[in-house]
């Protein structure tokens, strides 16, 4: 098969090597997916530069997200599998091959079938994003009839974020830092959407509860907001966070958070619970059955280019930038 992999952490253009590599084969509890798009994320090119993780294998096929069509199962996995239509989540989480190639290996759970309706690149943009908005909006329990703030709300997870969120029955308020980005959390849905870098969010955001507060947090930039998020939170709120990149190491109001019962959830995509990917898979189809979804592609590469895809992303775009392996036509 033809595939993007490197041997050793580095620049894009330095590292990935493209070549043929032996086809794979599905293991006991494994599948093969013939990869028609991947997706690339924040996390694929720190990995790849070794800025999160150093290099566990002899070779790495880059990229989580992607998805295709089921071509091959190995013993133990359900014969039905076979053929259907995927979309692909984590695929390269603590194994060497990722969805940056022809084929990919992957388990049942890091797969769900595409939905009719919805195209194969589209079900490359949804894994670490759409799953990541899944775990911060529900894994505190639901969230109907109450308010949710979504920090970075034009951003890949905070855009998705907005939109399950009133799929759910929820009032969302987002905050962007440009006309640009507000008018993307706006065509998610969010009912308040604050530039914060023209209006004050904490009076904002009280202004526009009456008062009360916010009920739930999902936050790009944990220890950057939350001074902020103290004061904005209802009583019982909840910040689940899955970034803190302006302070990773934060001071905690510990005594403003306890007298409101705050529940504070970081979170990882990567790691969540079983039964919590299982009801963020269904759920996700679920809202893409309706037909409203929205998408945000930002720039989308032929397989060749998949090194200028990771710096696309390095370029810091808004959006999902996505790799054409087989295209749409991709078939058994």
């Amino acid at each position: 098969m033809k595939a993007f992999s490197y041997t050793r952490n580095g620049a894009a253009k330095e590292v990935l090597e493209f070549a043929d590599l032996p086809d794979p084969q599905p293991g006991a509890g494994e599948m093969r997916v013939k990869i028609a798009y991947s997706g690339v994320n924040p996390s694929d090119v720190k990995r790849r530069a070794g800025t999160s993780n150093a290099l566990a294998f002899d070779r790495a096929i880059p990229n989580m997200d992607g998805s295709g069509i089921v071509d091959r199962v190995g013993p133990g996995v359900d014969a039905s599998w076979a053929g259907k239509r995927v979309w692909l989540h984590k695929t390269g989480w603590e194994r060497p091959h990722g969805t940056g190639a022809e084929y990919a290996i992957s388990a049942p759970n890091r797969a769900f079938e595409l939905p009719a309706g919805t195209s194969m690149e589209i079900g490359a943009a949804l894994g670490v994003p759409a799953m990541t908005a899944h775990r911060a909006l529900f894994g505190a329990g639901p969230v109907a009839g109450k308010t949710v703030l979504v920090t970075g709300g034009a951003g890949l997870v905070g855009f998705y974020a907005i939109q399950l969120a009133k799929w759910r029955g929820a009032k969302v308020i987002a905050t962007v830092s440009s006309d640009n980005k507000a008018a993307l959390a706006t065509r998610a849905g969010a009912d308040v959407v604050i530039n914060y870098r023209q209006e004050n969010v904490v009076e904002q955001v009280l202004l526009n509860t009456g008062g009360a507060g916010v009920d739930h947090v999902v936050e790009v930039d944990f220890g950057a907001n939350l001074a902020a998020s103290a004061l904005m939170l209802a009583p019982f709120g909840v910040i689940a966070s899955y970034a803190s990149m302006g302070k990773p190491t934060p001071a905690l109001p510990f005594y403003e958070l306890m007298a409101k019962n705050v529940t504070l959830m970081p979170l990882l995509v990567y790691s969540m619970p079983e039964q919590a990917i299982a009801d963020a898979g269904a759920d996700i189809n679920a809202w893409l059955r309706t037909g409203r979804a929205e998408h945000h592609i930002a720039s989308r590469f032929a397989f060749e280019q998949l090194p200028d895809a990771h710096l696309a992303v390095e370029a810091v775009q808004i959006g999902k930038v996505v790799v054409s392996i087989g295209g749409e036509a991709v078939c058994i």
